[in-house]
């Protein structure tokens, strides 16, 4: 790409052999000529220019210099100034000049010359392309971020401010709120964007196996510990690592934590020294931390230090707003490019949406529009594609007897009962029963019974806030 200089210079090129010579018939720049700076603004409205050399007269003195500048911020542009002076210029005045990014001294060096406008040129456009970088990044870290209903609009404009800064993080909402997502965007905008974010799930990860997952183990520190292997913190190492259900954190692995919070200091298994690490930790609950405190299954001094910076996302039901927008993306998401616009949305269906209670928050709503996508052709999302859930009520037709009534009321409870369930748990079977306190056996006869599993499956495949993978059966 051919790069733009302007030299302003006295008469012009005439009066500039010497960098005429130089600077002209190059391949890496085209150049424009200003014989005073009252030509400059015409210049400039047909050229920016991505560097001015600027010619100081022999007697110096910074007024051209001031002036150009001033010049420059007028027309909004912010570009590097290289001044070429005389060799009876003093070169300590000019290093002193706050708008110099460099100079150079007559006699003029074609290579030196060359080699430094290539640097300047190169330096301007590195950070010009890091500046677009960071507003590309910002834009995909918030974008994911849906919602601008006012309960939720607070919490977005703080997460670019949030994510600059280098504290601990709690995210506290329901399940299916969305914390990982906010987590996510915040990694996004921050300066460990380049660094790995790595999600991790506390509830998942046995009790007796926490320490190990966390901080890793060297070779022979426990009978089967045949290799040293490397934890959740070194792999997360120059990145983010995201602790959801932090409640579940055993109290001893708490201790650890907390240390490494203090002091970004942790120890292997098995290991005598202290290993150093940068991490940034980013932790979420859907419970009540300070209600845990006070019963003892949760150290108070660690909740203080995870809560330095607290999120609290609202449930969606406290933000009806966005359920509309939240759909759409949600559609966009699981529509392929050459059907999207075939799907569209009903009015009433979305007001249907709005007015439902969303137990399942978020998560609920995204598994509800990925079953529609997956179950239906492209066209318009009527009310009659809605599961019976969302549907207003109809005048109930007359009854044949109590006995037949009640076992079709039933089966459809069961049904919508049952679905919402897994829905609402990604498919996991053990905990939509354990939500439903029934037997796990119980509930999985009520899965087959009504083929649910069977168009789950591909609606829950690749869902989940923290990283766990959903299991149905």
């Amino acid at each position: 790409m051919m790069r733009h200089i302007l030299i302003v210079c006295g008469g012009g090129p005439d009066e500039c052999p010497a960098l005429r010579a130089i600077l002209e018939k190059h391949d890496s720049w085209e150049l424009s000529w200003a014989p005073s700076l009252q030509e400059l603004p015409r210049i400039l409205s047909s050229h920016l220019p991505k560097l001015v050399l600027l010619l100081l007269p022999p007697e110096g003195g910074s007024q051209p210099l001031e002036s150009l500048a001033e010049l420059l911020r007028g027309f909004g542009l912010s570009v590097p100034i290289m001044l070429v002076l005389s060799d009876k210029a003093s070169e300590e005045d000019v290093r002193r000049l706050p708008e110099v990014a460099d100079f150079l001294v007559e006699p003029l060096r074609p290579f030196e010359v060359r080699a430094r406008i290539r640097r300047l040129l190169d330096r301007e456009h590195a950070r010009g392309m890091a500046e677009t970088c960071a507003q590309l990044t910002e834009r995909l870290g918030l974008n994911a971020v849906v919602g601008e209903d006012p309960v939720f609009a607070g919490i977005k404009a703080k997460l670019p401010l949030i994510a600059r800064a280098e504290a601990t993080v709690l995210i506290s909402g329901e399940t299916g709120t969305g914390k990982e997502v906010v987590a996510r965007a915040i990694h996004y905008l921050s300066r460990r964007v380049h660094g790995p974010f790595l999600p991790v799930n506390c509830g998942a990860i046995p009790t007796e196996l926490f320490e190990n997952e966390l901080f890793g183990h060297r070779r022979g520190a426990f009978t089967d510990a045949r290799s040293s292997t490397a934890g959740l913190i070194a792999d997360a190492e120059g990145g983010t690592l995201f602790l959801d259900e932090v409640e579940a954190v055993p109290l001893l692995a708490q201790v650890k934590l907390l240390q490494f919070l203090q002091h970004k200091v942790y120890r292997p298994l098995g290991n005598a020294s202290l290993q150093h690490a940068n991490v940034r930790i980013i932790a979420a609950t859907n419970a009540d931390l300070e209600a845990k405190v006070k019963v003892g299954v949760f150290r108070e001094d660690l909740y203080y230090r995870l809560n330095i910076i607290p999120l609290v996302l609202p449930p969606l039901r406290e933000r009806r707003a966005d359920i509309p927008p939240l759909a759409r993306h949600f559609l966009h998401k699981y529509t392929d490019a050459e059907s999207e616009d075939a799907w569209q949305f009903a009015p009433e269906v979305l007001e249907l949406l709005q007015a439902y209670s969303w137990r399942g928050n978020i998560r609920e709503l995204e598994n509800l529009i990925q079953q529609i996508v997956a179950l239906m052709p492209p066209g318009l999302i009527g009310i009659d594609t809605l599961p019976p859930r969302f549907r207003p009520q109809t005048v109930p037709r007359p009854p044949v007897s109590f006995r037949e009534d009640k076992a079709q009321a039933v089966v459809a409870f069961e049904r919508d009962y049952t679905t919402r369930l897994l829905s609402i748990h990604n498919g996991n079977i053990t905990r939509a029963a354990q939500a439903g306190r029934m037997e796990r056996r119980a509930f999985g006869r009520l899965v087959k019974k009504y083929r649910i599993a069977k168009a789950l499956t591909s609606v829950t495949q690749g869902l989940g806030e923290g990283g766990t993978n959903p299991s149905l059966g």
